[in-house]
């Protein structure tokens, strides 16, 4: 009977496995962007970081590069709150998909930082490591209009960027709903 079991168990997860090696869809991720934009509270997006890790990300010391990464901390209710529902939109989609926040810097216009990456850390735009960086134009735009943008310039990928406002309706930050259109097993196995 265990045998039997443990056959079924492993069936389940080839199959479970093959699902998510689907390449992504350029709709269902615009919908999953469009639900997030909803969905995700603003109010909560902006309690996460702290205002002494914002003081970090916001002039680096000299002394010191790493300080910033040192000193990030997070209103862990907050940040659980928002990366539990952005995991929950990823899970929408029939194929790998990640669901990220990126905030802008206040201090700092033009710069921009994730804030919250998800399960399968896929980003088109964050590099790994970086704690800021220069705003790329259409998250600019989508802060700017509201509306939401489709991004495919790193071959293989797909974004779809969407604008998440606090309860005032002020945009303070976007998603980014990605996918892989060519999905890779051994992608981590190199």
């Amino acid at each position: 009977m265990r045998s039997v079991v443990t056959i079924l168990a492993l069936f389940f997860a080839q199959i479970h496995l093959c699902a998510r090696m689907r390449a992504a869809d350029p709709k269902v991720l615009d919908e999953i962007a469009r639900v997030a934009s909803v969905i995700v509270d603003g109010d909560v997006c902006q309690r996460i970081v702290t205002d002494r890790a914002l003081r970090f990300l916001a002039h680096e010391d000299p002394r010191d590069k790493w300080a910033a990464g040192d000193n990030y901390e997070v209103d862990h209710q907050a940040f659980l709150q928002v990366k539990k529902t952005l995991r929950r939109l990823s899970m929408l989609a029939s194929f790998r998909c990640d669901v990220n926040l990126w905030m802008p810097l206040r201090a700092q216009p033009g710069k921009i930082h994730i804030v919250v990456r998800n399960v399968n850390e896929m980003s088109q735009f964050w590099p790994w490591g970086a704690l800021v960086q220069d705003m790329d134009p259409r998250m600019k735009t989508v802060l700017e209009t509201g509306r939401r943008l489709t991004v495919t310039d790193k071959p293989g990928w797909i974004s779809v960027l969407a604008p998440v406002s606090d309860s005032e309706g002020d945009i303070v930050a976007l998603v980014e709903a990605v996918g892989n259109t060519r999905p890779d097993p051994n992608e981590n196995v190199k």
